[in-house]
């Protein structure tokens, strides 16, 4: 009876590719901070900006200034805007400061929308500043910002 050699050409390549599917794998996991900052809050608003000029006023952001569990904190964000075809809301971001993601939301509304109101729960992971843009239909951008002290954190920790 003939005995099986312990090493083969399967085993052999096998190894290998797992070898270098070892190497390789910390190039693609992405090494990003586990909380947002400002500079990356800043970064993302101007992602959505571009250049243009935020202006005050015209949006309205409703969310408690102190919340005892951040895991469902209520929001709403209005924009005073007729919602007509020539004049409306074309969409609302929502930005954080300390959350894994700077981005707290993007709605895209339209004229046909009625009202320029979008009401929802969002996680946050500490205190911070949050901060809603509206982008109106001639191209013009409008924000508010509201300060929240959260008791209980959420999110603290990012999930890739």
């Amino acid at each position: 009876m003939r005995r099986q050699p312990t090493s083969t050409r399967r085993r052999f390549l096998g190894l290998a590719g797992g070898a270098a599917a070892i190497g390789v794998l910390p190039l693609a996991i992405r090494v990003r901070p586990v909380e947002a900052t400002p500079e990356t809050m800043a970064a993302a608003i101007r992602a959505i900006v571009g250049g243009a000029v935020v202006q005050n006023g015209k949006v309205r952001l409703e969310i408690p200034p102190l919340v005892e569990n951040g895991n469902a904190v209520p929001m709403t964000v209005s924009v005073a805007s007729p919602m007509t075809a020539n004049d409306y809301v074309k969409g609302i971001y929502v930005f954080n400061e300390k959350n894994p993601q700077p981005n707290l939301g993007n709605f895209y509304l339209g004229p046909r929308a009625g009202r320029a109101q979008v009401s929802t729960r969002v996680r946050l992971a500490d205190s911070q500043r949050i901060t809603a843009i509206a982008k109106l239909s001639d191209g013009s951008f409008w924000s508010t910002t509201a300060d929240v002290v959260v008791t209980l954190a959420a999110c603290t920790e990012e999930v890739i």
